[in-house]
């Protein structure tokens, strides 16, 4: 059996049409099909543009149950392509509660469950404690026909004790569907800072865990914000394997060596060496007496 996973990140815009934006999705994950992917990952919060610009109450009926129409369609779609997908939507859990959540679909057609986003960021432009209720399912692993994945969402990217526990839980690959971009009035300044943050802490969750880390991100100016695309693979040494574009739609193929990943954590074993006995202090807010 190889051990090769082959990926199909797909990186695009967002309209203000649902429908349109699942039928260019659909044609795009039959596109990546075709050129070999085996695991197709879509972009945070797919179907619609990023609405957490601003508080609108109105902007729940954006929201869809998971499972639902769209993870059936996704499923079906899924069962005729062989291929795994994990799509980030909106998801309405009961009236008045809300979740950014990833829906993962095996190769069979099978919905296997859902990630709801853990983290939930407070900032100019991304009002999203407003929209979203904390995740409450914990970190989690689907053991896929196509392999072990790992799924955390956009803000989820910044916490090393995230990534660990999915990594701990024995994912092969950790995937990030994400919405982030330049502020207009900070890209001067601050944007290729940003940038190189964002990118720099994904990459040493790879190489902390001994795995492949897949980030996907949208592209277009969806009012003040440009987001920056660049969706990214990087493999166990932190190395960027693949990267896209900052504006182009894009299909990002990228093959995995599961072998390899096997083979970094046998020369750098940093499972075999962590102090589990130390790090119990991980669990306080803060070390208040140093």
């Amino acid at each position: 059996m190889s051990s090769i996973i082959n990926l199909g990140l797909i990186q695009t815009h967002a309209t203000e049409d649902k429908a349109d934006n699942l039928r260019r999705h659909i044609a795009l994950i039959r596109e990546a099909a075709k050129r070999g992917a085996h695991v197709v990952c879509l972009q945070e919060l797919f179907l619609t543009p990023y609405f957490c610009k601003r508080e609108e109450t109105a902007l729940f009926d954006l929201a869809d149950p998971i499972p639902g129409d769209t993870t059936k369609q996704l499923g079906d779609l899924a069962r005729e392509l062989g291929v795994v997908i994990i799509a980030s939507m909106f998801e309405k859990r009961a009236i008045g509660l809300y979740h950014n959540t990833a829906a993962i679909i095996d190769a069979d057609g099978e919905y296997m469950g859902k990630f709801r986003k853990m983290h939930i960021p407070e900032d100019p432009g991304f009002n999203e404690k407003f929209y979203f209720t904390p995740g409450d399912l914990g970190y989690k692993v689907w053991d896929t026909k196509r392999g072990r994945l790992g799924v955390l969402v956009c803000w989820d990217q910044w916490y090393p004790e995230a990534a660990r526990l999915t990594a701990m839980s024995g994912a092969q690959i950790l995937f990030y569907p994400t919405a982030i971009g330049w502020l207009k009035s900070e890209k001067a300044e601050l944007g290729k800072a940003q940038h190189t943050a964002w990118e720099t802490v994904q990459r040493g969750h790879a190489v902390a865990n001994g795995c492949y880390v897949a980030a996907v991100n949208r592209v277009g100016v969806e009012e003040e914000t440009e987001f920056w695309g660049q969706s990214f693979v990087a493999n166990p040494y932190g190395e960027i394997v693949a990267k896209a574009s900052p504006s182009d739609e894009e299909i990002l193929m990228v093959p995995c060596d599961i072998k390899a990943m096997e083979d970094f954590r046998r020369i750098w074993p940093f499972f075999r060496d962590r102090r589990i006995d130390s790090y119990s202090d991980l669990t306080k807010r803060w070390r208040d007496d140093g």
